[in-house]
């Protein structure tokens, strides 16, 4: 395979005789120089001068008394600028980033050597559009500006339009004053300094005597023009890439639009005839991807076959660089050397997450106002690896911070350690926040630097130099700030530090010359290979979409010769064809899915080779391994293992707190496998703070306003009286207090004598807990006067298990949430704050897992058991009635808690469950022995219902 460069080595050699000593050749960009090195160092087998590699840019920079100022700096400068012309009260926050549009416009005009004074004229003057006044413009550019104004009537003008005329009338004096600000600093944008190079150029000054120009395509205005002069001077030599199949195309072609104009301005040293490799068979294959990641699946099944002897005539070209690291995960291991073109990006690191974290912690995670941060941004930072690697108080923090659901701590309860004070001392300023970032920042890259003997593998080198990189942008942040440049608010703040992070790169070390390639599409320019495969090259990546935004209107822009999205789509058409032009074996994948800017489609310019090129494309399809995911039944056999750990739970003699609750029962009858979960593998679900409050802290809360209520109520006695209910209904304040108390206590864990912080939610959640309060006190006293004889009571009975292994003696029992007295009946209520009203047929349903049985009803029907036992061991007389008191359904004035049972026309309520009490007995012991049977395995449920909000429905699949 002759590659270009190889072609351009041996021409040049050949003319120049390896006479170098004063000769610069000039690429593109800086990577084709390394390939052409070699290539020129093949041509003799004597020493000779190197010539001189230089980019584009280095050429002017070289030249250049100025120097590239830094773009944030840019912005600010022409804020001032902007202010000072027109007086306006707009923001920098607000100008940012329409200033940094403004600035993309001023350096296009500048490369495309615009005539900005005619441009940025009066937008009326502009209008009088005729052959006297423009006659530098072009018949095309005059039509393009004709059309412009067909478009944007002079004669209506809306407020829009309004707005954007007295931007535009003042472009021109801020363009002007713009420039001589920064030419006073000694700094430029890029565009201002090359236009100043090529306009005061002098060419006899020139440190080479011969410049050598390799594979350019789209020339703007300042390069065209230096290149005359040196081309005018003798001093320049052309070498251009292109092939003839898209050249001499019978239609006109816009892979060959800007090569052609090169071609009649300027001359190539090499024959037409070595550029006809397109128009000759090759092995193409489109392929079809079902999914982005599944190309990089597919990666190393192509690496294994078509990896070249010599690794660097293979590449891997990346249309999408998001796919870089599911790419570089995929790598086969017959690769022994790879080059990584693109750099990694910065914001894949841990150095860019940590970033974010601190910035959010001190911008939306703190309110001053309060003097509190919030959980979640507190939580993040926490968890990042590199807190918990400076703090060894991180993780106990984070658990006991997520254990007491605080989450809106205080500063002071965060600061357990020098890294903590650091980093949760409030920061009050960008510049504050700068500073503690670099501080932080440093003590990290103090670490890794003590751990560099056993942390020295490719990743851990990579994070270390995404360190080094953070750091010292975020230092430049800090300079701006301190100079005055940057005054902006933490919103603005944070988006600009995001946005510089999120377009960084750390380069990878390496040899570039030296193994298979994996790059970006602009760094295949004159570079070329024996075999590729491109990943996505899909309609949006290739070329790219997105927005051309522009202060400047498209026509006028195209009128002014200024860079359109046409000359874009070019570009890309010519990388597209100038890499398939030499290569042997070509691979394209694009992904067939829709998502975001990706639209399921081949780029327009596989489209167009496939319908041009006169030779047979393969076309193939990657299709997914589909692996159904089993769903077996999951079974425990109660091992002796198992049966001895129940035992040490359960059995009162091992566990002398041991205790079955109706809830463990409740588990049991509705899945014996969650029991197992829960109670004998004690399988929990992880802490979690939320500021939403799910239903059964709403219950607790209520409960606990609820307890309190009545032990003030009963501090004198035990009576309950009309007259007190009545009176306290009327205290909005003190009912009020005995909410905010149950969120202190229950919710957001503080002091009593502290001031509750509720978000809207809150809010509304505390408004309904009040009003579920006066409905039980109004409840309450349609009941009254009745004797209160407990609230949250604790009750518990030992029993005798039988089991065929002999008696394991348990306890049964539980809290009763209130017990009260009244006409010789003790009623035991249980308060439900949610639910339906349900009506078991017979004691039995109780026991029977189905998707209506009552969990509620079976929990009060055993706290009843227990207190009809208690009773009669000490002779009372009294009746035990089993209430549930839902209180969202209380507000009827006949309604009653007691609870019913019975076939729909056969209801009777449960006044005394004494006559019901036996039959229940004989059901639990008969469920205490099988869950104690060795021999009855625990199972998954056959209710699905009973799935959908439990917390090992992941663990069990079902």
């Amino acid at each position: 395979m002759e590659t270009f460069l190889k072609l351009v080595a041996h021409d040049l050699y050949t003319k120049t005789n390896g006479d170098f000593a004063r000769t610069a050749i000039v690429f593109p960009n800086k990577r084709a120089g390394l390939f052409f090195n070699e290539y020129l160092a093949s041509e003799t087998d004597r020493p000779i001068w190197s010539p001189a590699y230089i980019s584009i840019g280095e050429l002017f920079r070289k030249v250049s008394d100025l120097q590239i100022g830094d773009p944030v700096k840019l912005v600010c400068e022409l804020y001032k600028v902007f202010v000072n012309i027109t007086s306006s009260k707009e923001s920098l926050d607000d100008f940012y980033f329409w200033g940094e549009l403004l600035i993309s416009d001023f350096d296009d005009a500048d490369k495309n050597m615009v005539d900005t004074e005619a441009m940025f004229r009066n937008i009326k003057d502009l209008n009088e559009l005729n052959d006297n006044g423009y006659e530098f413009l072009e018949e095309g550019q005059k039509e393009a500006l004709s059309q412009f104004f067909k478009n944007f009537s002079i004669d209506k003008v809306t407020e829009l339009k309004q707005r954007f005329i007295n931007i535009w009338d003042v472009l021109g004096e801020i363009y002007t004053e713009f420039k001589a600000v920064l030419r006073g600093q000694g700094i430029a944008y890029e565009g201002m300094m090359y236009r100043e190079v090529t306009e005061s150029m002098d060419i006899d000054k020139l440190p080479y005597d011969r410049y050598v120009f390799v594979g350019f395509n789209v020339l703007n205005k300042v390069e065209h023009t230096l290149f005359s002069k040196l081309n005018k001077a003798g001093k320049a030599m052309f070498y251009w890439d292109y092939d003839n199949f898209y050249l001499n195309s019978k239609h006109p072609h816009e892979a060959g639009e800007f090569i052609k104009r090169n071609l009649r301005d300027f001359p190539s040293e090499l024959p037409p005839s070595v550029f006809n490799n397109l128009n000759s068979t090759k092995d193409i294959t489109y392929i079809e991807s079902p999914t982005e990641n599944g190309q990089a699946r597919y990666l190393p099944q192509w690496i294994r076959t078509n990896l070249t002897e010599e690794e660097k005539e293979t590449a891997v070209v990346l249309c999408n660089e998001s796919l870089l690291q599911p790419v570089l995960h995929s790598l086969p291991e017959n690769i022994r050397h790879i080059n990584i073109t693109m750099g990694f990006p910065l914001s894949q690191t841990p150095a860019c997450s940590f970033i974010n974290s601190l910035i959010e912690l001190h911008t939306s995670g703190y309110n001053p106002s309060n003097g509190r941060f919030l959980f979640a941004e507190v939580l993040s930072v926490l968890k990042h690896p590199y807190t918990q690697l400076l703090s060894e108080e991180a993780e106990k923090l984070e658990k006991s911070l997520t254990h007491d659901n605080r989450f809106y701590p205080l500063p002071s309860e965060l600061k357990k350690d020098e890294t903590t004070e650091l980093v949760f001392n409030p920061c009050n300023s960008n510049h504050a926040i700068c500073r503690m970032i670099s501080n932080v920042l440093k003590q990290v890259a103090t670490v890794y630097q003590k751990k560099s003997a056993t942390m020295d593998t490719a990743l851990d080198q990579l994070y270390r130099e995404a360190l080094f990189k953070a750091y010292t942008m975020v230092n430049r942040f800090s300079s701006l700030i301190d100079d005055g440049d940057l005054d902006v608010n933490q919103s603005t703040f944070k988006r600009l530090l995001s946005r510089v992070i999120q377009s960084a790169n750390i380069p990878f070390h390496g040899e570039p010359a030296i193994g298979m390639q994996v790059m970006g599409v602009l760094e295949t320019r004159n570079l070329d290979f024996r075999n590729i495969v491109m990943l996505s090259v899909n309609e949006g990546q290739l070329p790219k979409s997105g927005s051309d935004a522009s202060f400047i209107p498209y026509n006028i822009r195209k009128a002014f010769g200024m860079t359109t999205i046409d000359h874009k789509i070019a570009v890309f058409a010519y990388y597209f064809y100038r890499l398939l032009q030499r290569a042997e074996k070509v691979t394209l994948l694009f992904n067939t899915s829709s998502d975001g800017i990706n639209r399921g489609e081949m780029s327009r310019f596989m489209l167009q080779f496939l319908i041009e090129w006169g030779f047979d494309i393969k076309r193939e399809r990657l299709e997914a391994a589909q692996s159904p995911q089993g769903t077996e039944k999951i079974e425990i056999q109660k091992t002796p293992e198992i049966m001895k750990r129940m035992q040490s739970f359960f059995d009162t003699r091992v566990n002398p707190k041991a205790l079955l609750s109706p809830s463990a029962l409740n588990t049991y009858i509705d899945c014996s496998l969650k029991f197992y979960y829960k109670y004998v593998a004690l399988l929990t679900a992880p802490d979690e703070v939320s500021a939403e409050i799910d239903s059964a802290k709403f219950g607790s809360i209520f409960h606990y306003a609820a307890e309190h209520i009545y032990k003030g109520l009963t501090a004198h006695g035990k009576t309950i009286d009309c007259n007190s209910l009545e009176k306290l209904l009327q205290n909005d304040v003190k009912l009020q207090e005995y909410v905010d108390n149950g969120f202190k206590e229950l919710f957001f864990n503080i002091p009593l004598s502290e001031r509750p912080e509720y978000n809207g939610l809150q809010l509304i959640n505390s408004a309904v807990i009040l009003r579920y309060i006066k409905q039980l006190l109004k409840n309450d006293l349609r009941y009254a006067p009745f004797s209160f004889t407990a609230s949250e009571k604790f009750v518990e009975e030992d029993i005798n298990i039988n089991t065929p292994k002999g008696i394991i003696k348990s306890r049964i029992g539980g809290i009763i949430d209130r017990m009260d007295t009244k006409d010789n009946t003790l009623r035991i209520v249980d308060y439900k704050t949610g639910g339906d009203t349900q009506c078991p047929p017979d004691v039995k349903s109780l026991f029977v897992q189905d998707k209506k049985r009552s969990n509620y009803i079976f929990q009060t029907f055993m706290y009843a058991s227990i207190v009809c036992k208690k009773l009669r061991e000490k002779n009372s007389l009294l009746k035990v009635a089993p209430s549930l008191l839902y209180i969202h359904k209380a507000a009827s004035e006949n309604y009653s808690p007691v609870i019913q049972m019975g076939e729909a026309r056969k209801k009777e309520d449960i006044n005394d469950f004494s006559i019901h009490e036996e039959e229940f007995r004989e059901n639990l012991n008969t469920l205490l022995e099988e869950i104690f049977n060795p021999d009855i395995i625990f199972s998954q449920t056959v209710i699905e219902d009973k799935c959908q909000y439990c917390d090992y429905k992941d663990l069990c699949k079902k």
